[in-house]
């Protein structure tokens, strides 16, 4: 390794990746805030779990339909515009869910259909954020450093869960100019998206060649590393059109396990204040406990990740990773003791939360330009189509039978199918071991 690759890739991790977890961070809060809003949601707007569950789930179906299309505008227009876009639309949309009832009654609509809506358009707003964050880091690191680069993007997921989840326990207590908790929760975690926005505008940069912050040779070994690795997946696997990439057996297949992951992500997260209020602790309680299985997921991310680029097998990392995430979900719904319980989501979100960062390298041995915007965008939307199945099955089971114990054994039967098609993924580690050599003569 030489020396201007380490000075460049530090300069790069440390330039960006710090900027784009506190965006990240703004934008699991608010797609995630509603599961303790909920704990004084539910009684002041009259929705039963069930419509909790599939209020919670459309975010993703509107996430579906815009996925590809938000994802091709980011390539077209640049990060800077388009995530600047982004946050602001979803900020404004998630201050709403304070007036669901003002809302509903001044179109005359129920209070249940109004969350409805609002849901879905969140979801609207915000496709394209997160597959658009990981095609950007595409255009500034090699694949060999991507599973740690993007494992240390997400840790925004436990680290807002960690910051988030106490904050929001405690804004539950807030009351004052006509308005509960819930709501000023919905709408004091909403202004810092429209406020990140303009510092995108101002701080990214689009792509190396306008990167002032980087010297001469530290663009130009940059721009080799990544033009030889093209010319590697080119080589390898020829030029894939955008139709094809998104019909792609590989990207399919990456697509069922995408979901796996995120049926058991987030049918546990949207009701993790749920099951711990259950244990009869507080408002405030339930937040500091709800910290301790996104601790655990950090340290999954990290180590597994770490792992992962350091021995190449993508593929066996993703699979050990939704066995545990089998093992901590399904065990928590076979036991009944509050400890236990809380240990068992631990292990599970230790696994769970490491399928994305640790599966993202794969696709990028094979995809590149245009074709890697839609294919990023079409597995991510396939995949989040479980976020609207993980949340929904968990209401309902919740509503039919009292427990969780049913929706959770299905959400570990969900990464356990994950785990095996993840052992029939077609990775192709030669771009990576070979990004770093000199390209042959011709």
């Amino acid at each position: 390794m030489s020396e201007v690759e380490i000075r460049t890739v530090r300069k790069i991790i440390w330039r960006l990746i710090p900027f784009l977890i506190a965006c990240y961070f703004v934008a699991f809060i608010d797609r995630t805030n509603v599961s303790f809003a909920k704990l004084q949601m539910n009684s002041a707007l009259g929705l039963s779990e069930t419509a909790y569950g599939l209020g919670a789930g459309l975010f993703f179906v509107g996430y579906f339909f815009l996925e590809v299309p938000s994802n091709l505008a980011l390539h077209r227009f640049g990060a800077r515009l388009w995530i600047a876009r982004i946050m602001i639309s979803w900020g404004v949309v998630s201050g709403l869910f304070a007036f669901v009832g003002p809302i509903a009654q001044t179109l005359r609509l129920s209070n249940e259909f109004t969350f409805y809506a609002l849901r879905f358009l969140l979801g609207v707003c915000e496709a394209g954020f997160f597959p658009g964050i990981i095609f950007y880091l595409t255009l500034w690191f090699p694949s060999a450093y991507r599973a740690r680069v993007t494992s240390f993007f997400m840790l925004a997921i436990p680290i807002s869960q960690v910051i988030g989840a106490p904050i929001s326990g405690a804004l539950l207590g807030v009351a004052g100019a006509g308005l509960d908790g819930w709501q000023w929760l919905f709408l004091l975690e909403a202004a810092p998206s429209i406020l990140m926005a303009f510092g995108v505008l101002f701080y990214l940069t689009d792509r190396p060649a306008l990167a002032s912050w980087l010297q001469e040779d530290e663009r130009t070994w940059l721009r080799g590393r990544l033009d030889r690795e093209t010319h590697l997946k080119t080589a390898n696997h020829g030029y894939l059109s955008l139709l094809k990439s998104i019909s792609d057996p590989r990207i399919l297949a990456g697509s069922i396990v995408y979901f796996a992951q995120n049926a058991t992500g987030y049918g546990v997260s949207f009701f993790l204040p749920t099951i711990i209020k259950n244990f009869g602790v507080s408002n405030f309680q339930t937040g500091l406990l709800a910290t301790l299985p996104p601790i655990c997921a950090a340290i999954g991310m990290v180590s597994l990740c770490y792992n992962s680029d350091r021995t190449l097998r993508r593929r066996e990392h993703v699979a050990l990773a939704l066995l545990l995430a089998t093992i901590g979900v399904g065990g928590a719904g076979l036991v009944s003791s509050p400890v236990l319980i809380l240990c068992l989501l631990c292990v599970g979100q230790f696994g769970s939360s490491a399928v994305a960062p640790l599966y993202w390298p794969i696709p990028n041995t094979f995809l590149s330009g245009a074709s890697a915007a839609a294919g990023i965008a079409a597995i991510n939307a396939l995949g989040n189509l479980a976020g609207f199945g993980g949340p929904y099955v968990m209401g309902y089971f919740k509503d039919l039978t009292g427990g969780f114990t049913v929706g959770l054994l299905i959400l570990a039967a969900c990464a356990l199918i994950g785990a095996v098609v993840a052992m029939t993924l077609s990775v192709d580690s030669r771009v990576e071991a070979s990004g770093a050599q000199p390209a042959p003569a011709g």
